[in-house]
């Protein structure tokens, strides 16, 4: 039996009931008929479809789960943190003649909302003839009173909107919310597409669905169609919470896909009354916002004063008509599910027609009829705030409902529990039927709204998610145009310069230094390794005494945490909380690839991939030999970042990443030649050595020039003073200083490049022979040498953040502000 047939045969059977329960009766299927068969999108699939067994099936699920690790697609939950994004291998499959219907209901939505937004911000026809109760608007914490002004209302507010989705049991969709504020999800749809299309490619071939690619680019070109005035070049930007959103993947694969810079509240700063993006040679104007921080948080100035996210003064650019934020200020008020009751007359009022698409059936408490309704019927209905202010009611007592509702009515409404349709969704055994909800997007493209062929699609247990699902919208025949677009609008031909914000070569800089840190750690554990494994038995040999050596040079970088020089190096790899570990810098490498997501190739993420990998054999191995097998994955995977880079533009962060790397790698090599300053006897120095010329990978160098007659000078006069060695203090500081000097703000005489060069002279000017001189049992001059160095790289670092990262005070906020009660004289 294959999958498809083995779910077909097992309806009958317990399903959404849990283990062992009995499924609800009359749930849509969407694709089963009641008669058993193949509904009709997956009936043009089936020669292809139901050949899938459980074998093909798990491997399917693998390869989408190594996909998504090695793209890195996350989703968190607040609080939590980041956990990797589920896609399901079967897709929610959907014919043209069904989805046409669907279309035109989700395109007069739209056009409805846009309606209904710029009436609440401005005549409030609605409010006024009682169309929509005004404690319904008012009440809601997403109308943002500051936009109210019918002098600057915008007759476009709406430019991107998506919806939440669900069939009921006789299999009409029904809308169960809006999603205006910030709509999400557009990024996850194009990755679930991207892996799918290339786990199932001969299904996918088979299915012939729209492809999304051309719908980004209308999105691409309604976002800088939407600039106010006639501009040859409008600046679009993706305003971001930050790393912290659970959403961040997703704000950075749009910005990514489309082109525009990934900024936060304090890239932007706000003069006159326009919107300017912070560089580090001017201040750019930004003529759009795509937005995805919430109204509320976007102005501390005018709205929620303690919010770090916003930019203060945007409200009063949006009502100067300065800068166009998509979507505009205070379209949260849309996810009101106080309004549902109220649209088809709302409708009716404002396009002249009946509304197409019917909503979840929802009662609104500040209705007395409604109110008596829901207090009636607790038992067939959900009860919620309508702006999600009051999480109370969740599992609360009927009583305890009652009570908080009759306080409060306007602010609750109760809407039928509906039995939502089921696809089957892959458990690692078999298909089960899981409850199915399906967001779609819809997007203001020229002078009409145009739906997203597709969506994202969600697999649910309960309340519980099980995973994602792609949509193929299919073709109503060979030779369509994808998403029936034809062409897309002209956009600017004008080439511009990408510009980069001082944020943005701050992580830069970091993703370089983490990257180096994590290599030079990495490359000193396999050195260590080598001996701990020969010699734990033999402490007293030349190899005993040069293990503990080695691994004296691990502790200087991170703090032992197990006698066992083994469990030891394990914790080095694994604890990401051990300050100095090779963990710890590649979690800070994994943070900093995050905030500049939007500039890096999937490449990168592939990397980090691999690096989760070997953690886990790892984590899942107790055997010695497996901490050397782990870290040379792992080294691997951070070489490849190498060439990742490799293939960058040159532009300002692919600059600071390299300072970065070479900066790192100036400190990592003196922590590492603190080996060479003491004398421990002829073996054990060769031997230590040798380790140091492994760990700084200069071995097959070393042997080229020198034979094999390792003595200090040589090692040291390698290490320190060879412009030709990628891997000397000398080329370092050499490739440091022209990666500075391409920096906008570098101007030759800047402190950093000040503080370099005097450093530059300083080490070409050190004589080797006097370093490598013993004075007792120690190199006095190498040790002091040593410590100067990297005490002026350290403050070479800090110059370079003051510079080229600075962009004034960190942000406070304007609800903790004191005044002073006295006023000097």
């Amino acid at each position: 039996m294959t999958v498809l047939r083995d779910y077909a045969a097992g309806l009958n059977q317990p399903t959404l009931g849990g283990e062992g329960g009995v499924d609800e009766p009359g749930r849509y299927d969407e694709v089963v008929g009641p008669d058993g068969s193949l509904r009709a999108p997956w009936k043009r699939l089936a020669e292809v479809a139901t050949q899938i067994d459980a074998d093909d099936m798990r491997r399917v699920a693998e390869e989408i789960a190594r996909f998504l690790e090695d793209d890195g697609v996350t989703y968190s939950r607040p609080g939590e943190r980041p956990a990797r994004w589920r896609l399901d291998p079967v897709p929610l499959v959907v014919d043209a003649a069904s989805w046409k219907q669907l279309e035109v209901g989700l395109a007069q939505r739209a056009e409805l909302m846009n309606a209904v937004l710029a009436d609440l911000y401005g005549p409030q026809g609605l409010l006024a003839q009682g169309i929509v109760p005004p404690a319904v608007v008012l009440g809601h914490r997403g109308f943002t009173r500051v936009m109210a002004r019918s002098s600057t209302t915008d007759p476009r507010p709406l430019v991107l909107s998506a919806t939440d989705l669900g069939r009921d049991a006789d299999g009409t969709w029904r809308v169960l919310g809006d999603r205006t504020q910030a709509p999400s999800g557009l990024g996850y749809a194009l990755e679930n597409r991207r892996v799918l299309s290339r786990v199932l490619p001969e299904l996918y071939r088979e299915a012939d669905s729209h492809r999304m690619a051309p719908y980004l680019w209308a999105l691409r070109s309604a976002l800088l169609q939407s600039a106010t005035g006639d501009l040859p070049d409008p600046r679009v930007v993706v305003l971001s919470p930050g790393l912290h959103s659970e959403t961040h993947y997703d704000q950075a694969a749009i910005a990514s896909n489309l082109g525009f810079p990934l900024v936060q509240g304090s890239d932007l700063t706000v003069r006159d009354g326009w919107v300017l993006m912070k560089t580090p040679q001017r201040l750019e104007r930004v003529d759009v916002i795509l937005r995805r921080v919430d109204a509320a948080w976007s102005d501390p100035l005018e709205l929620r004063g303690d919010s770090q996210l916003g930019v203060a003064g945007l409200a009063e650019a949006v009502r100067r008509g300065r800068v166009r934020v998509v979507n505009g200020l205070g379209a949260g008020v849309l996810e009101n599910p106080g309004l549902l009751p109220f649209l088809p007359a709302a409708c009716e009022h404002l396009l002249g027609e009946p509304l197409r698409l019917p909503s979840v059936p929802t009662w609104w408490c500040g209705d007395p009829d409604g109110l008596d309704h829901v207090l009636g019927h607790l038992d067939e209905l959900v009860v919620r705030s309508i702006d999600g202010s009051d999480s109370t009611l969740v599992g609360a007592s009927p009583e305890r409902i009652r009570l908080t509702v009759r306080a409060r009515p306007h602010a609750f409404v109760g809407q039928q529990r509906l039995r939502l349709s089921q696809s089957p969704t892959w458990r690692g055994r078999t298909a089960r039927p899981a409850e199915l909800v399906l967001r779609t997007f819809t997007l203001r493209y020229g002078s009409a709204y145009r739906p997203l062929l597709g969506g994202l699609a969600t697999a649910r247990d309960g309340e519980r998610t099980v995973a994602s699902k792609d949509v193929w919208v299919l073709k109503e025949e060979t030779g369509q145009p994808d998403q029936g677009l034809t062409e897309v609008l002209p956009m600017t031909a004008v080439r511009s310069l990408p510009a980069t914000v001082p944020r943005v070569l701050d992580d830069m800089f970091w993703f370089g230094r983490y990257a180096e840190r994590a290599e030079d750690m990495l490359r000193l554990v396999l050195a260590a390794h080598v001996l701990v494994t020969d010699y734990r038995t033999r402490p007293r040999t030349t190899g005993g005494v040069s293990s503990e050596v080695l691994m004296s040079a691990v502790h200087r970088l991170t703090p032992r945490t197990s006698e066992d020089d083994d469990l030891d190096l394990r914790s080095v790899l694994l604890d990401e909380d051990r300050t100095g570990s090779a963990a710890h810098s590649l979690a800070g490498l994994r943070d900093a690839l995050t905030g500049v997501r939007d500039q890096m190739s999937a490449d990168a993420w592939r990397a980090m991939g691999s690096v989760d990998r070997a953690t886990a054999v790892l984590e899942a191995s107790h055997h010695s030999h497996q901490v050397a097998e782990s870290a040379g994955r792992m080294l691997t995977a951070v070489l490849a970042l190498q060439g990742v880079t490799a293939s960058m533009i040159r532009d300002a962060g692919w600059h600071m990443a390299a300072a970065g790397r070479y900066a790192e790698r100036g400190l990592q090599l003196c922590h590492l030649l603190r080996l060479v300053t003491e004398r421990r006897g002829l073996d054990v120095d060769r031997e230590v050595l040798a380790a140091v010329l492994t760990a700084a990978e200069s071995s097959v160098t070393h042997r080229r020039r020198y034979r094999d007659y390792v003595r200090p000078a040589g090692v040291l006069d390698l290490l320190l003073m060879d412009p030709e060695n990628p891997r000397s203090l000398v080329f370092s500081l050499h490739r440091l200083r022209e990666h500075l000097g391409a920096q906008v703000a570098s101007t030759g005489s800047t402190r950093p490049e000040r503080l370099l060069d005097d450093l530059l002279a300083q080490v070409e000017g050190a004589d080797v022979s006097a370093l490598a001189a013993i004075g007792g049992v120690e190199r006095p001059h190498l040790v002091g040498f040593l410590d100067d160095v990297v005490a002026q790289l350290q403050r070479l670092a800090e110059a370079i953040r003051e510079l080229h990262f600075a962009t004034g005070p960190r942000p406070r906020s304007f609800g903790v502000l004191t005044t002073p009660t006295e006023v000097p004289a």
